[in-house]
Formats: structure tokens, sequence, C-alpha cells
């Protein structure tokens, strides 16, 4: 239907009304189905992704349809049949599962091209039916013209979002990704978004080719894991002490954890690795097919503290931060191959090159090390330091590294030029840089840099301004940061958009008649706790007539919320 009938945004939806639906731009219809379109918020009215073709080539392409089957049916069911098996039959054979990582109607493109063969006869229906009344060319030029109107408003309506000039996200993040790393470093990455364009970046532009990336989804096949272990550009193979005979194909696919009582305290990785690679019986479980396992969850990694310091992972500075050894409880059942690599190469490494992760790595595949991790960018480094954070945040920082790659070193792809479209995925990436600008911020602040950290605010609202990049809520750490370097009146104009936006929001959601509140609701407590934070921010940093203002709006939006609990 988003090709045929039109399209409510870009977002990936679930079954709520607030995404991914189809959309014709008739109001009866949409209102019946989707609540009052004439009452959305800005936030739903500006996406580029919202297109309306008012049902046309829908319509077109159904009097197409029984044209050809009134003409032909022999020829009718050559096109029903393969609109049938490029569509609704790989619908029902692949029987996909809610929550797919992303919109799976490219799978469905065959049956896109036999609908729009039945557009195509629409116009010959149009022409027959207006040459018994004109003659032939006047009657094919008026088919032709009644009918353009189809392209015309698909034209129209899809061109912004389909225009892709000046759109550099892809390239520069991979630079971004890449110039998080030190020199000669495993960057660990997983979805094809982190992935991809890194290997574009590198292949095709020469972007820090001494960086080894490796995606830990791949990790899992031999072939890949083979790959690893040769040269590629300026980036010397990974180390790893299992052969290949060791992690081929239906080996170690699974390496089960389990608790020996006889195992007492945390154990080398060293070991682990040994115990699991062997083909020693007693290694093996033969209550489980002789599959491998680790006789503990307890990992040790061991640091040399002077090699740490000499080859640049910690600064001598903070040298009395290093802890012996990196202990740590990986509280899970089994580890899959790829992890077991990753092990691996963590004990064959031995602190020689940079360990990194992406930031936009899974947490399951951090394999509970988050405690030693430092933020640098884009990328997490190991480090022998231990960091306990109570604000949910990941790691340390290392603000001298990363100011000079957030502030120097990193690209942004046109994010800040308006005419440029930034769908779902590109802006769900802009709320990791803002993020990640509040947390530089913040440990600038803490180090008495107020300028640098004002600075690096300044960087975040000029690379990523709200008529670009709409304030959401990763903004509150931008503001309170402002705030915390008493620049009040940026600080207040962050709250001021963001208040703006965040009650525009919930007057649609509290307009919505009981059938589709339901389905807002999640939105709904989103937005209260937006506005919770906004009315903590400004209470605690005395910015009393904001505060007053913000507290008796979120007070009338909770009575409001309380009625529709109730109810």
């Amino acid at each position: 239907m988003w090709n045929f009938a039109g399209r409510q945004n870009d977002i990936q939806g679930h079954g709520g009304i607030l995404k991914g639906n189809w959309l014709s731009g008739i109001p009866f219809i949409d209102d019946a189905r989707l609540g009052p379109q004439n009452k959305i918020p800005k936030s739903m009215s500006d996406n580029k992704g919202m297109n309306k073709y008012y049902l046309l080539p829908l319509i077109l392409g159904l009097v197409g349809l029984f044209f050809q089957y009134k003409k032909s049916k022999q020829e009718f069911w050559i096109v029903m049949l393969l609109f049938f098996f490029t569509g609704i039959a790989i619908i029902i054979y692949l029987n996909q599962t809610p929550y797919q990582p992303r919109e799976r109607d490219y799978g469905y493109t065959g049956s896109f091209y036999a609908f729009c063969i039945w557009i195509g006869f629409g116009v010959l229906a149009l022409y027959n039916l207006l040459k018994n009344k004109a003659p032939q060319v006047i009657s094919a030029v008026l088919a032709i013209l009644l009918c353009f109107s189809v392209p015309g408003i698909m034209a129209k309506e899809n061109w912004n979002d389909h225009d892709r000039s000046g759109r550099y996200t892809a390239r520069d993040f991979a630079h971004n990704y890449l110039n998080s790393c030190a020199p000669n470093a495993v960057l660990f990455t997983n979805g094809d978004n982190d992935t991809f364009p890194l290997w574009y970046a590198q292949e095709v532009e020469g972007i820090r080719t001494d960086v080894r990336v490796v995606n830990l989804s791949l990790f899992n096949t031999d072939w890949y894991i083979n790959q690893m272990r040769k040269k590629a550009y300026d980036s010397h193979p990974i180390k790893l002490t299992m052969t290949q005979d060791k992690y081929s194909q239906g080996k170690r696919d699974v390496v089960y954890l389990m608790d020996d009582p006889r195992v007492k305290d945390y154990v080398p990785l060293k070991e682990i690795i040994d115990f699991i690679s062997s083909d020693d019986p007693r290694t093996k479980l033969p209550q489980a097919d002789d599959l491998s396992y680790a006789p503990t969850r307890k990992f040790r990694l061991s640091v040399d503290s002077s090699k740490v310091v000499n080859n640049g992972t910690v600064k001598a500075d903070i040298a009395n931060q290093i802890i012996k050894n990196i202990d740590w409880n990986l509280n899970k059942s089994y580890v899959t191959k790829g992890e077991m690599m990753l092990l691996d190469l963590l004990s064959t490494n031995m602190w020689e090159r940079p360990i990194y992760f992406a930031i936009t790595v899974g947490s399951e595949s951090y394999l509970k090390l988050e405690p030693f991790f430092q933020l640098e960018g884009l990328a997490y480094r190991l480090v022998p330091i231990n960091t306990t954070n109570r604000d949910g945040q990941i790691g340390r920082i290392d603000s001298d590294i990363m100011y000079d790659n957030m502030m120097n070193k990193f690209k942004w792809g046109g994010i800040n030029d308006p005419k440029v479209y930034l769908d779902e995925n590109n802006l769900r990436m802009t709320m990791n840089l803002r993020n990640n600008f509040a947390r530089l911020a913040d440990k600038l602040l803490e180090e008495g840099k107020k300028d640098s950290a004002i600075k690096v605010l300044d960087k975040c609202i000029e690379v990523m301004p709200n008529n670009c990049v709409p304030y959401n809520y990763f903004n509150l750490g931008i503001a309170e940061a402002y705030y915390k370097a008493n620049v009040t009146e940026k600080a207040n104009d962050v709250i001021n958009i963001l208040n703006e936006s965040t009650q525009d929001d919930l007057r649609y959601f509290f307009s919505l008649e009981d059938e589709f509140a339901g389905s807002t609701e999640y939105e709904i407590k989103k937005s209260m706790m937006v506005m919770q934070e906004l009315s903590r921010l400004t209470r605690e940093f005395k910015q009393d007539t904001l505060n007053k203002k913000i507290d008796e709006d979120f007070k009338n939006f909770y009575v409001q919320f309380s009625s529709k609990v109730k109810e």
C-alpha cells in the first residue's frame, strides 16, 4: 500500500498508529484508521517520508487488473501468479517474526512490478473507453494526460525523501568510526550499517587502512576467521591461538560455560582457551555429544602495567589507576564461536594492538567488559582501568583524545544542511552523537576546562540544529551541560524548543479517541518523562519562571494522563 496508496512516514512501524502505516491523503479514510490527521504534531507532519497518493496508483492498477482479466484470462493469470508468488507467497513462506531489524518491503519488489503492469493496462483501459467517443489519436492523448497524474503525484511526493544529494553520512560516519581508533587497532563491529560503510571507506577511499575491522556476526564462520588471519591493506593479521581445525564449520559452534565447584578463583583467559581447544575427552561434555565447554565463568586477563603505559593504552599520568588483572564474570550459559574467537584474540593479543568496540555494537556482544571501556569517539577502547558509572553510561572518557576526534577529525555528512534528507537510520545515529557530545562536555567541566566544554556544546548545536535534526531526549544532556557551564541563555533555548515540541506531541496524543489512545501510551510516557526532566533541570538551575510554566503544563497533562489510565 505504501507504493500505491501513500505512506505515513519513513519510520519502521510495529502495528501502532504513529509509525510506518499506509496513508492515502483522503481524510475520511485516514482519520478512520489512524485518528484525525489534521491535528498531527509538527514532528509528524514535517517527516519527508509522508507521501500522499490519494489512492490514484491503486485505483488505476485495479482498473488495469479487471481490464486484463476481461480481455485475456490466460495472460491475467500469468501476471497474477507473478504477483502472488513474489508477494503473498513470500510473506507466507518467510513468516517473519515481529520487530525485524528493518522494513522488509524490498523482499516483495517482484509483486510491485506485477502491479505496475496492471497500472499500464489501466491506461489502456481508459483509452479503450475513450476511443468509442473520440478519434483514436485524441483518445490516446487524453488517456495519457489523464493518467499522467499518477506518476506525476508520485514524483512530487517521493522526490524529497528519495533525494540523496548532499548526504554523505554513510561515508563520513565510517570515517568517524575508523578515526576513533588508535593506529593499528582492531575494531569490532556488528550490524550491516556498522560494517559495510567502513569496508567502503577502506577499500575505495583508503581511509585508515591500518585498522582491522572485525564483524562479530561473521566471526562465527570459519571462512571469515581465516580472512582475519591474513594481512589486509596496512592491517596486520590478528593473532589467534586456535588453529583452523579447531574452529572449522561444525566444530565448537557453541561452547558451554559451567561452574565447576573445584574452580574457585578467576582463571587466566589463556588457560580457558587451551581447555576449550583441547581434544582431550576429559574436556568434553559426554552428556551433550562431547561438546566443548569451559569449567568456569570467571575469566582473568592479565595486565602488564609498563607495557600498557609504554604503548599508549593508558597515559602515564593515570598509571596509578591500572589494575593488575581484568577479572570479570561472564554470566552466560554459553558463548558462540565468534565470542570464543574474541576471547582468544584478547588472550593472544597481550595488549599489543588497541582493541575497540563500536558504540553501536549491542551490549550482549561486549561480553561484560563494559567496566573496562574508554570512550574515545564512536568506539570504546578496552583499557585496564575499572570504571563504575552511576548514570547508566558505559566506560570512562579520555577527554583529550575524544575532544580531538570529535572537534577536529570527525566529518558530519551534511546533517546540518536543511536540504539534506535524513531517514530514520541517520537520525538514530545522531542520538549517539548527541550523547557523546554531552558526555564529553560533562567530562571537560569536571576537569575544569569550561571553555573547551562550551565549544563542544556549541559544536553539537552547529552540526545538529533543530531544523535539521529535531531535538529529542538526548538534548537534555546538552542543556544540562550548558547550565553547568553557566551559559544559561543557550541552555534555555534548548529547553524551550524541546518543551514546545514535546507539548505539541502530547496535545495530539490526548486529542485522540480511546480507540487510538492505547497505541500511543508508550509515546505519552516518554514525552511525560521528558517534561519531568525539563522541570528538574530548570528547578535545579534556578530558572524559576521557566520552571513554573513547565510545571503548570506538566500538571495539566498529568491530569489528562491519569484520566486516560483510569478509563
